[in-house]
C-alpha cells in the first residue's frame, strides 16, 4: 500500500474504530420527507421528518441515513454517530437565517454526503463546530458562514470538500494534545475580505497533512487574506496543492519543528510564501506573484523550485538555491486561477520542471521528481501533450530608405527553435510554403525596401525542436508609400487590448494595445466599483503596438490629490473612436494590485 493510502487509512481507522465507540445495539436510522416519522426511524417507510428528531433517539454507533431534500434546522449531536446523506448536492441542511452553528458536535461524528448552509450573514456564524472531539467530514459541500468548520481540540480529517462564500475555510485550535489534521483533496473558493481558507491557530502540539486541495481567492486581494495560514504547530505538511489569489498564499508563523512545502504551485498572489520559522520549500512552482519568497528567518532551505513572472522572486535574507530555476514552467493552459476552474498547470513535454526536482523525491513512476503540483510520491502518473508554441506576439514594424524591418517578442516555451516569416499582399492570407520568406532563430526579418508604392502583409509563426509549428501571429500590414521613414503609415490588422504584465503587481505594470488605424484613443483605469482612478491614454495615435506604465508608487497625476490606491482588483478599459467619431473598439481586462 502506497504511503499516502497508509496514513488515510490510519488515521480513517483511528476515527472510526478507536474514539467512535460502537456499541453492540447500534441501529441504522432514516430521515426523509417522505416517511411517516415514526420512532425509531429503522426503515424508509418509517422515517423522521427532521434530522434532529432522529438523532436526538441515537446511541452511540448508530448511522443516520438521510435523504435529498431540504432539511430547514440547526442541529446538535451529543451522540458519537455517522450522519450520511444521499447526494452531496441534494441532501441540503439549510441553517440560513437559524442560529450561529448550523451544526454543533459534542462527541465523535462522521459526516458524508451533505450540502450544508450556514446562517448566511457571514457574522461569527459557523456550519460546523467540534469541541474536545475527533471529526471526519468527507464529499461535503459548505457555503453561507463566516467559518466552515471550526474544531477545538480533536483529531480532524477533511476530505473531498467544496467551500465557497466563507470567509474562513476551516479553523483548528490545539493547545493541550498531539492531535493531528489532515486536508486532502478539498475545494476551496474564497472571495470575501479578510478571508483564510484554512487557520491553524495556536497548536504547538499538533501536526498537519494539508495535501491535493485548490485553494483559490478570487475577491478583491489585500494581505490579511491567507491561504494557509499556521501558527505554532509541530510540524507542517504542505503538497501538491495549488494556491492562489491570496494577499500571502502560505503563511508560516513560527513552527516547533519544521514545515515541509514541496510539490505545489503557488501562484497570483502578494507572497507566495511568508515564513518565520524552520521551512523547506523543494519542487515549487511561484508564477505572477508581487514577491515569491519573503523569509524572516534565516534557518530555512529553498531548492529544486521555478519562479516566473513575479516582480521580485525573494525579499530580505533568503537567496536562490543551487538548483533553482528562472524559466517558464510551460503549463498545459495558464490562465489565472478562477472559479470555473478551467486552467491546467500539468507540464507540457519538454517543460523545464520534468525530472528537475529534488533527486531524493521521486515520481509516482520512479523517475526524478517534476517541479509543481503533480509531482513527487504523492502526485499522478500522466502523458506530457506536446503542444505547439504560442503564436508569436507584439509584431512591429520600421522601414528607412533601404529596408523593412519586421520584428517581434521571443516566446518563452523551453524547447523553441526557431521563427518561420510568410508573406503576402493580401489580408488575410493562409500561410503555406508559397509564401515562406525567412525562417531563422532571430526575432526580427529584415527585407529591403521596394521603393515603391506597395503592400507587405507579414505573419511569424514559432518552431519547436519537434518541428510543432504555432499558430501564425496576428498579421502586420505595412504600406509603403514613400521612401521616407517620416511618411511611413504602418497599419496593424487588428486592434487588440493585452493583459497588463506583470500581474499582480505593485507598484508598476505596462498595459499594451494595438491599433488598426489611426483612431482617438482613451485607456482609463477604474477601481472596482466603477469609479475612475487614473486616464493613462487620451489622444489620437497611429497605428502600431502601444505600450503605457500605470504607476502607482508615486501616486497618480491624472487624478488630483491621490496620493495612494489601495490593493485590490482594478479594471483597465480602452475606447478607440475612428474616422467620423465612431466607435470601433472597446475592451475591459482586470488587474490585481498588492500592497
Amino acid at each position: 500500500m502506497k504511503p499516502k493510502y497508509c496514513l488515510l487509512f490510519l488515521l480513517s481507522f483511528y476515527i472510526l474504530n478507536c474514539t467512535l465507540y460502537i456499541e453492540a445495539q447500534a441501529t441504522v436510522r432514516y430521515v426523509s420527507k417522505t416517511g411517516t416519522s415514526t420512532p425509531p426511524y429503522t426503515s424508509w417507510q418509517t422515517a423522521a421528518d427532521s434530522i434532529q428528531k432522529c438523532i436526538n433517539l441515537c446511541i452511540d454507533g448508530d448511522t443516520v441515513y438521510v435523504d435529498n431534500g431540504i432539511y430547514k434546522e440547526n442541529l446538535i449531536i451529543n451522540t458519537a454517530l455517522f450522519l450520511i446523506g444521499l447526494s452531496t448536492d441534494s441532501t441540503i441542511i439549510d441553517g440560513t437565517n437559524l442560529g450561529n452553528t448550523t451544526i454543533s458536535i459534542n462527541a465523535n461524528v462522521f459526516i458524508k454526503n451533505l450540502n450544508i448552509y450556514g446562517k448566511g450573514d457571514g457574522i461569527g456564524d459557523a456550519v460546523i463546530r467540534s469541541n474536545i472531539n475527533d471529526l471526519q467530514i468527507r464529499d461535503a459541500r459548505i457555503s453561507k458562514c463566516a467559518i466552515g468548520i471550526s474544531s477545538v481540540d480533536g483529531s480532524v480529517i477533511l476530505k473531498s470538500l467544496f467551500m465557497k462564500n466563507v470567509r474562513t475555510g476551516i479553523s483548528l485550535l490545539s493547545a493541550s494534545n498531539f492531535y493531528s489534521y489532515l486536508i486532502d483533496s478539498c475545494v476551496f473558493i474564497m472571495d470575501n475580505g479578510n478571508s483564510h481558507a484554512i487557520n491553524i491557530g495556536f497548536a504547538v502540539k499538533a501536526t498537519a497533512t494539508i495535501s491535493n486541495n485548490l485553494i483559490l481567492f478570487t475577491g478583491t486581494q489585500h494581505i490579511n487574506d491567507i491561504g494557509i495560514y499556521c501558527g505554532l504547530p509541530k510540524k507542517v505538511s504542505i503538497y501538491n496543492n495549488l494556491i492562489s489569489g491570496f494577499g500571502v498564499n502560505i503563511y508560516m508563523d513560527g513552527i516547533e519543528d519544521t514545515a515541509f512545502i514541496k510539490q505545489n504551485v503557488l501562484a497570483g498572489s502578494g507572497a507566495g510564501i511568508l515564513t518565520d520559522g524552520i521551512s523547506v520549500a523543494n519542487n515549487v512552482v511561484l508564477i505572477n506573484n508581487n514577491i515569491g519568497v519573503a523569509n524572516y528567518s534565516a534557518y530555512n532551505k529553498f531548492n529544486y523550485n521555478i519562479f516566473w513572472k513575479n516582480n521580485r522572486n525573494f525579499s530580505t535574507i533568503i537567496a536562490y538555491g543551487d538548483s533553482d530555476l528562472i524559466a517558464d514552467p510551460m503549463f498545459l493552459k495558464d490562465t489565472i486561477a478562477n472559479p470555473q476552474l478551467d486552467f491546467d498547470y500539468h507540464l507540457q513535454a519538454f517543460s523545464p520542471a520534468i525530472d528537475k526536482g529534488d533527486p531524493n523525491i521521486l515520481d509516482v513512476d520512479g523517475s526524478r521528481s517534476d517541479i509543481g503540483m503533480y509531482g513527487g510520491p504523492f502526485g499522478e502518473t500522466y502523458t506530457y501533450q506536446d503542444l505547439a508554441p504560442l503564436a508569436p506576439r507584439n509584431l512591429s514594424a520600421v522601414v528607412d530608405t533601404n529596408t523593412i524591418l519586421v520584428k517581434w517578442n521571443r516566446n518563452t516555451e523551453a524547447d523553441i527553435s526557431y521563427y518561420k516569416v510568410y508573406r503576402d499582399t493580401v489580408s488575410g492570407f493562409t500561410i503555406d510554403s508559397t509564401k515562406l520568406v525567412s525562417s531563422s532563430a532571430d526575432t526580427f526579418f529584415i527585407q529591403p525596401n521596394p521603393h515603391i508604392n506597395t503592400r507587405c502583409v507579414y505573419k511569424v509563426t514559432c518552431v519547436d525542436n519537434q518541428n510543432n509549428e504555432s499558430k501564425p501571429s496576428l498579421e502586420l500590414v505595412v504600406n509603403i508609400t514613400s521612401v521616407s521613414a517620416n511618411d511611413y503609415p504602418m497599419t496593424i490588422s487588428d486592434y487588440v487590448l493585452y493583459q497588463n504584465y506583470p500581474n499582480p503587481f505593485n507598484p508598476s505594470t505596462k498595459i499594451g494595445y494595438q491599433l488598426k488605424e489611426r483612431a482617438y484613443v482613451k485607456l482609463m483605469v477604474y477601481d472596482i466599483k466603477g469609479e475612475l482612478v487614473s486616464v493613462l491614454v487620451n489622444k489620437e495615435q497611429n497605428a502600431g503596438y502601444y505600450e503605457t506604465e500605470f504607476n502607482v508608487g508615486n501616486g497618480l497625476p491624472s487624478v488630483p490629490n491621490t496620493p495612494s490606491i489601495a490593493s485590490g482588483i482594478y479594471l483597465y478599459r480602452i475606447e478607440v473612436i475612428g474616422e467620423g467619431k465612431i466607435p470601433v473598439y472597446t475592451e475591459m481586462k482586470k488587474m490585481i494590485l498588492v500592497k
